[in-house]
């Protein structure tokens, strides 16, 4: 298998480079301030470098001299500095924010090691933050610094996901051409509700649910999993039942036991709830008497996830950092509880063998901000093409 290296640059628990793992890639360094992330990816990519240290204290100079390469080495840097949650300013203003401090940082990273590709991955809504601007800003920098380069909003369905999650990605490469996104292989259907919903994503046509693979569905993804109650689960149990999909068969792979799958226990009033819920379905089916007080004036078209139950035959919605019925569909589809850590996982493509480190809220955190590994691998797949045809190339790319 081809040894491409890579940096991951805010590497949370490591979905990005599980992803790049699977296609071929291996990270040399890694960072994230948050310990018990880090620890996750750590406790998974134990051969990986990796520091605590904030990114705006990095400096990338001594990190590549610590690393033993020259410019123009590193096959690909990856990085998704948080740009989500900025206020609505004026672009003079940007600059000043702290936070445009770690994107800054980040391209401090490709002048230094003039990477031969890099990825860019954020909430979709960084394409309208500031009318543009931000996203702007970005793309100039690149071209300034030699990259050709290609935006995308990728649907963590089309590559066999069994959630609904889009992600801005930015491709870079030190090429004449701008890279190519992969194609979706599943044919999965989803709202793009945002800014770059129409222009930025795949679309797919009539005949594509013919050519490509059928979505994953919730049930396909879950349903080998043991029954639980509320409260029950253990953090280590083997498996009580065959792989019953091609999926499952997938998560199962390099695992002998099943980690994390523990149900939180949950109040007496969502078990009466839940018996009005059915799948698919959320607050909108509680009768008045059982809706949270903060909703039994609310319009039937909002909310439209909280109290939710997963369609077993459908997509997940995006998975949350914080399992709790009043944000979002949290519920399983046929047992009364929330869903287990494990569960999140499965639904974001973790492997089984995949184990999380913290807390319970600290792993549900850790899953909920993780790039989906399939998507993750879909797009070092796409990278690996660009870095074989450079590799053969006679040109010089440092």
């Amino acid at each position: 298998m081809t040894d491409w290296l890579t940096i991951d640059l805010f590497c949370g628990a490591g979905g990005i480079t599980e992803g790049f793992r699977q296609a071929g890639f291996r990270c040399i360094f890694a960072n994230d301030n948050n310990l018990d992330s880090l620890k996750t990816f750590r406790r998974n990519h134990p051969n990986v470098e990796v520091t605590s240290a904030a990114v705006e204290s990095l400096n990338p100079a001594a990190v590549r001299h610590s690393l033993a390469l020259v410019r123009g080495e590193l096959d690909c840097l990856v990085g998704g500095p948080p740009c989500q949650g900025f206020s609505i300013n004026a672009p003079v203003r940007f600059q000043d924010d702290p936070r445009n401090k770690l994107i800054q940082q980040y391209l401090g990273f490709v002048e230094e090691f003039c990477p031969k590709t890099l990825v860019i991955e954020n909430v979709p809504g960084l394409v309208s933050f500031q009318n543009g601007f931000v996203v702007r800003s970005i793309l100039d920098d690149l071209a300034k610094l030699g990259y050709q380069f290609s935006a995308k909003i990728l649907s963590a369905a089309h590559y066999g996901v069994p959630q609904e999650r889009w992600r801005l990605i930015i491709l870079g490469s030190r090429t004449e051409v701008p890279m190519d996104h992969p194609e979706p292989t599943h044919a999965a259907e989803g709202r793009a509700n945002f800014t770059g919903g129409r222009s930025l994503t795949f679309k797919l046509a009539p005949v594509d649910t013919i050519r490509l693979a059928p979505a994953v569905t919730v049930e396909q993804a879950l349903d080998d999993l043991p029954f639980l109650e509320s409260g029950e689960g253990c953090e280590i149990v083997p498996y009580t039942k065959a792989a019953h999909s091609a999926y499952a068969v997938r998560m199962r792979e390099d695992s002998d036991f099943i980690y994390h799958h523990v149900a939180g226990r949950i109040a007496a009033i969502n078990i009466e709830r839940l018996r009005h819920i059915k799948p698919g379905g959320s607050w909108r089916d509680l009768p008045i008497d059982l809706l949270p007080e903060g909703m039994k004036r609310a319009r039937r078209s909002d909310h439209t996830k909280r109290y939710g139950r997963l369609r077993r035959d459908g997509l997940a919605g995006t998975v949350m950092t914080k399992m709790d019925p009043h944000w979002g569909a949290a519920f399983h589809y046929n047992q009364d509880r929330t869903l287990t850590v494990r569960e999140a996982a499965r639904l974001q493509s973790f492997p089984d063998s995949y184990r999380f480190s913290g807390s319970r809220g600290s792993q549900y955190r850790q899953v909920g901000n993780a790039v989906p590994v399939l998507m993750a691998k879909a797009v070092a797949e796409s990278i690996g093409v660009t870095l074989d045809s450079m590799n053969s190339s006679t040109v010089s790319y440092a």
